[in-house]
């Protein structure tokens, strides 16, 4: 007896769904685990987890954060790039700061909730912070030397082309001292909490300073990567880092960077990307070979 074709479509639908189940519900993801087992390659299907003294101290995948209970960077070891990701590192929270090139000036206000500071401001306070941590210059181009952005609010008489008539350094403060004393002939103003300038009328100015054009600082040390969980650093990043860490550990820089060689890996395929240092293997491989009691 032939089916109607409405029921024999039915059926022919559910035998699709049955066998598409198996294979793809019960075979595919078995065959995944079982291939994720096979000799030398357990550990990545695993997570690239590593150990210290017999305890799982994190993924070679996923960076942390090496600072004490008040968020400061632990001298002994090397520190990672910044996170954007939850309060750092947050795999839940995996994103972006969002701010772009544009991004130069704070919102100041006495209500904490309302402040926020620009990506640049952000950029020059730990660029200072790293210059201080690892005994370098941390200025960098268009920063104070108190750490944020050198940015001026110039009013003219005439809109856009008028005489300047007043300048306020948007990202300072009092009791904070102008980056520069005057513009133009006319003395600098401190930015006050809850004005805006910008809708005020005044044209932003970025001023460059007298910065180095290559600051010893590299980007990776003051930018966020894209996901926030990146867990290398650049070479350059480590090598300023070298010799804090060599005497905290009681050994001599060379053989830090000797370590540092061993946790860096080249280019993928050998033209793609940069040479990165995995900063939780280095940390691990530092307190094994030199311990800090």
């Amino acid at each position: 007896m032939r089916l109607p074709t409405w029921l024999a479509q039915h059926l022919a639908a559910l035998r699709a769904l049955l066998v598409l189940t198996v294979l793809l519900g019960l075979v595919y993801p078995l065959t995944l685990v079982a291939v994720g087992r096979l000799p030398g390659l357990v550990g990545k299907a695993d997570g690239s987890l590593l150990t210290a003294n017999g305890r799982t101290v994190g993924s070679a995948l996923i960076g942390q954060s090496f600072t004490d209970a008040d968020g400061n960077p632990v001298p002994r070891y090397f520190q990672s790039r910044p996170s954007a990701a939850g309060d750092g590192y947050d795999p839940t929270a995996t994103a972006a700061s969002n701010l772009g090139p544009e991004s130069v000036v704070d919102t100041l206000s006495n209500d904490p909730e309302k402040s926020s500071e620009s990506l640049l401001t952000a950029v020059c306070a730990r660029s200072r912070a790293v210059g201080e941590l690892n005994g370098v210059d941390g200025r960098r181009p268009y920063c104070t030397t108190d750490g944020v952005g050198a940015v001026l609010a110039v009013f003219r008489a005439d809109g856009l082309t008028g005489p300047v008539t007043r300048v306020v350094s948007v990202n300072q403060v009092a009791p904070a001292t102008p980056f520069v004393t005057s513009w133009q002939g006319v003395p600098v103003e401190l930015a006050k909490p809850d004005e805006d300038y910008v809708a005020a009328g005044g044209l932003i100015v970025p001023v460059r300073g007298e910065a180095p054009a290559r600051p010893a600082v590299p980007a990776d040390a003051v930018t966020a990567s894209g996901s926030g969980l990146d867990p290398h650093i650049s070479p350059a990043y480590a090598e300023i880092q070298v010799a804090r860490v060599a005497r905290e550990r009681g050994t001599d820089p060379a053989t830090v960077r000797r370590l540092v060689g061993e946790h860096t890996t080249g280019r993928s395929l050998g033209f793609m990307g940069e040479p990165v240092v995995n900063v939780l293997g280095l940390n691990v491989a530092l307190d094994e070979r030199f311990p800090v009691r």
